[in-house]
């Protein structure tokens, strides 16, 4: 027999999964691969689920990188690769070479999802300029992206068909120049009005863990951080000046070009972990590092429509001893006195305050799914409803609790006893749950 938590989780998954299947319906996701990524084994699953995402209505554009393929081929032919500050020097007699290398990946992606039946399309949708000369060193074929054809790429995503996008562009002129698939993949994200860019890494970024990081900043067990405000990312960025250079450092500031040019969100994904993409994408937590431009978790008032989400996640709470019973016609009753924090769209904590007499509250009913308190939202939570108190002109405010007492004392409130609680609470204190009595006084 399944257990009831395991299975509460599998439904709440699959929940999950419909809800987030509904919302991207139609919407545009771009994804720019590491070159490396070409070469490997996990390519053969991520074009599946790619090609998956495309058969359920998402439109898929892929920016597929280069530049290892590049660097085989020019070695093949005796040329030099050569970098100055992460951007390649194009002599005019690569350029050939360049273009081989660089079609020579789309060919591949395009061939992988010709074999699951998707039809996709190689094309030279993107306006270049040349980069010039910087620092005295004149950068020759390397350009600069100027425009990105947007009627055609929607014209073939309208058809059904993923464009794969190569990193060369061309002049006015017609002019071949190569241009970083980093840069690409943001103009086209831009562009588009995206609603997610991938950059999708070959491997795990060990330099993510040389990061200092704000004090607000989540680091998970793994090392990478979960998810990103554009403040936040710009926090980090000039926090390791010294180190600006790592790989990590570099994708946070495309990610923030990405958000402020109207891509709603980024994600930073290893591709070499199966299903990733389904995993990022289909999961409130997801696997990897999101940057995002809206606000990824909001703390509102309860509506009626939220009634059945709020007993459901209460219910771990209650079966386990630590909430009173409530049903819904009690929260419908006292539905102006709940609020609840949302990630992404979806009810993961809610708390009521309640007024008592003489000026004082009570916080109650607090339960935060298990798989988001590393986020901190039940502190926010409860912050919300201190504010609502202050602003109601509660003196002080109680919280009984059974099992959460050290977490109150951390977050400001201080230990209390039943003779603290106003009358008509020490009225209904329960003997024999002896929860104990803890006090947040709202001039301190």
């Amino acid at each position: 027999m399944i257990q009831p938590d395991i299975l509460r989780n599998q439904i709440d998954l699959i929940r999950e999964v419909f809800l987030y299947a509904n919302r991207f319906r139609g919407a545009t996701f771009v994804v720019k691969l590491d070159s490396s990524l070409h070469d490997s084994s996990a390519l053969s699953g991520l074009v599946s689920d790619l090609s998956l995402l495309r058969q359920h209505g998402i439109r898929i554009v892929i920016v597929p990188g280069a530049r290892k393929r590049i660097d085989e081929i020019l070695v093949r032919y005796g040329q030099q690769a050569e970098h100055v500050d992460g951007l390649r020097i194009t002599p005019e007699q690569s350029i050939p070479l360049i273009k081989m290398a660089a079609f020579d990946v789309a060919n591949r992606i395009m061939t992988e999802l010709s074999a699951r039946g998707i039809s996709a399309v190689i094309g030279n949708w993107v306006r270049a300029r040349g980069f010039g000369i910087s620092g005295g060193i004149d950068f020759q074929h390397t350009g600069s992206v100027e425009r990105v054809q947007r009627e055609v790429l929607e014209r073939v995503m309208n058809d059904a068909m993923i464009p794969i996008v190569p990193c060369i562009g061309w002049s006015a002129t017609g002019a071949p120049y190569n241009v970083s698939s980093d840069e690409l993949a943001v103009q086209i994200a831009g562009s588009l009005a995206a609603e997610k860019l991938f950059f999708v890494t070959d491997g795990p970024s060990d330099s993510s863990l040389k990061l200092v990081l704000p004090s607000d900043v989540i680091r998970e067990d793994d090392g990478r951080m979960s998810r990103l405000t554009v403040s936040q990312a710009e926090s980090v960025i000039e926090l390791n000046e010294h180190q600006k250079d790592l790989p990590a450092i570099l994708r946070l500031r495309h990610t923030i070009r990405a958000l402020r040019s109207g891509v709603k969100r980024v994600h930073i994904v290893d591709g070499t972990i199966d299903g990733f993409v389904l995993k990022e994408i289909f999961s409130n937590l997801g696997i990897g590092t999101m940057v995002h431009a809206n606000e990824y978790e909001s703390v509102r008032p309860m509506m009626s429509e939220d009634l059945t989400d709020v007993l459901r996640l209460m219910q771990p709470y209650i079966d386990r001893g630590l909430l009173l019973h409530r049903d819904e016609d009690a929260l419908r009753g006292a539905l102006g006195e709940y609020a609840v924090s949302e990630v992404d769209g979806t009810i993961r904590a809610c708390c009521a305050l309640h007024a008592l007499s003489g000026n004082r509250g009570e916080i109650a009913a607090l339960a935060v799914d298990e798989r988001f308190k590393h986020l901190g939202i039940g502190e926010k939570l409860v912050n919300y409803q201190l504010d609502r108190a202050r602003g109601r002109g509660m003196t002080a405010v109680f919280a009984l609790t059974t099992g959460a007492t050290d977490w109150f004392l951390q977050i400001g409130f201080r230990n209390g006893t039943i003779a603290d609680l106003p009358d008509e609470r020490r009225e209904r204190y329960d003997e024999s749950r002896k929860p104990k009595v803890l006090v947040y006084s709202t001039n301190a």
